[in-house]
């Protein structure tokens, strides 16, 4: 069995690549967006914050959960969402690394 491209990385890059893959979509910046602004888990309001139909905000929310940007519980018969606050420190951890040396470097 031949080896996959992604096993030339680290765990890290490939954490942070598919974190920025799941962000790589107008839609589910906007759901994080609305998460964020709500503050609280979300059933079903998020398809009406959305101007996309109920099968392609769920898309969207799948990808984002398999990503693991946000959780979802069920809860009768619906699935609520919210943040997943510790996908959110990882990518903080990260792009902290970037500005730090990107303002300490000294090149072009």
């Amino acid at each position: 069995m031949g080896v996959s491209k992604t096993d030339h990385f680290t765990d890290e890059q490939n954490n942070i690549a598919i974190i920025a893959k799941a962000l790589g979509h107008p839609a589910r910046i906007a759901i994080i967006e609305y998460l964020l602004k709500v503050d609280t888990c979300i059933c079903g309001d998020i398809v009406n914050e959305l101007p996309l139909a109920q099968a392609t905000v769920s898309q969207h929310l799948k990808e984002l959960k398999n990503a693991g940007l946000i959780k979802g519980n069920i809860e009768g018969t619906a699935i609520c969402y919210c943040i997943d606050e510790n996908t959110f420190s990882i990518l903080k951890d990260y792009f902290s690394k970037i500005i730090v040396t990107v303002a300490n470097q000294k090149c072009c």
